[in-house]
């Protein structure tokens, strides 16, 4: 099984300026959302869906498949409008973002959306769901990966490190641990909240193959990725340095776009910048 998209590095850069133009619409229509969390991991969805995964575009949970989990839920948004880009989701569905009832709540849920793998957004259990994905792998004979994305403030739960233990114990070199590292949570910088350097050599010592890369550049989310080995017997950790509200002059590194949304003229200003 392949990616059914399989596109060049540069191609994947233009999807991602597309999924960011619809982050914004998107969270602007629905009066909420998580912008700056949307717009800081959509180079590595869209390194993941249009070049990384293999999947059927026909059917989600056909059992070769690799699996995606976005372990930060609140990036949710930026997950639904990479579905719609692949035509994964019917794009309509945009519009109902977050309405009551609506097929595209504020984290992810299996039973609502397809390609949703797992229900998450308690931060700290993807990790773990993930390690349990990949050892079901091993067990069963099967060769697809698990790929998983996790918020770096969300390091700060211990189930992470526990998680991080078993992936090394149990040697599955078939799961790819991805940190979206744009040192902001909440309302204030990683470092105030609760510092979690230095990050690669905490993972190292936990047993895995870490890798630090620019993870807004499409270029080198995929070429590193693709040249992990796949029978070594180690876990893979991938730091992907970012920049939360990538994209956007006025919303890029800010604390307070964590929870906000574009407003009255801030979206046509966005949208400029994207273009």
């Amino acid at each position: 099984m392949n990616n059914p998209f399989f596109l060049q590095p540069p191609e994947v850069a233009e999807k991602a300026k597309e999924i960011r133009k619809k982050v914004l619409k998107m969270n602007y229509n629905a009066g909420q959302g998580h912008t700056g969390a949307d717009l800081s991991e959509t180079d590595i969805l869209s390194a993941i869906y249009f070049r990384l995964l293999r999947f059927s575009a026909d059917n989600p949970i056909h059992p070769d498949r690799d699996r995606f989990i976005l372990s930060k839920g609140h990036g949710v948004g930026g997950l639904y409008c990479t579905l719609a880009q692949a035509g994964l989701l019917d794009a309509a569905l945009l519009d109902t973002y977050l309405q009551y009832d609506s097929k595209l709540p504020g984290h992810p849920v299996r039973q609502r959306t397809p390609f949703v793998e797992v229900n998450t957004g308690a931060l700290g259990h993807g990790l773990a769901i993930a390690v349990g994905l990949a050892l079901a792998a091993k067990k069963s004979g099967r060769d697809y990966r698990v790929f998983v994305l996790t918020g770096d403030g969300e390091l700060q739960e211990g189930s992470n490190w526990e998680a991080a233990m078993a992936a090394a114990q149990f040697k599955l070199d078939n799961l790819i641990w991805i940190v979206d590292r744009n040192r902001l949570q909440l309302a204030d910088f990683t470092k105030n909240i609760m510092p979690i350097e230095p990050l690669d050599r905490k993972m190292e010592a936990f047993g895995l193959a870490v890798h630090q890369i620019d993870g807004n550049d499409a270029t080198a989310i995929i070429e590193t990725i693709e040249s992990l080995p796949q029978d070594d017997g180690m876990p893979k950790a991938i730091i992907a340095n970012t920049t939360k509200g990538k994209g956007v002059s006025f919303i890029e590194g800010q604390p307070s776009w964590h929870h906000r949304i574009p407003t009255g003229d801030e979206l046509p200003l966005a949208l400029e910048e994207l273009e």
